[in-house]
């Protein structure tokens, strides 16, 4: 039997890939649009990464982190 590991391997909506293709190019927000994504909508464990801001190293699989450019576009999608 193979090994699926939950938001990695199955298609549940957690998966980087799923998380990409729903933000990738948008702004986050307080509602839905053509160019927005409402904040409410994201995971809880969630976090906003601006250009030269500081994070923890601390890994933690479940967390989303979303990078932004300057503007607050979303540019990369990853967990940890």
């Amino acid at each position: 039997m193979p090994l699926v590991v939950p938001g990695l391997q199955s298609k549940d909506g957690s998966s980087g890939d799923d998380w990409m293709s729903k933000l990738m190019g948008k702004k986050l927000g307080e509602q839905h649009d053509e160019t927005t994504f409402a904040k409410t909508d994201l995971p809880k464990e969630h976090r906003v990464i601006k250009p030269d801001s500081m994070s923890t190293m601390d890994h933690k699989p479940e967390r989303l982190n979303v990078h932004v450019d300057d503007d607050g576009t979303v540019k990369k999608v990853t967990h940890g």
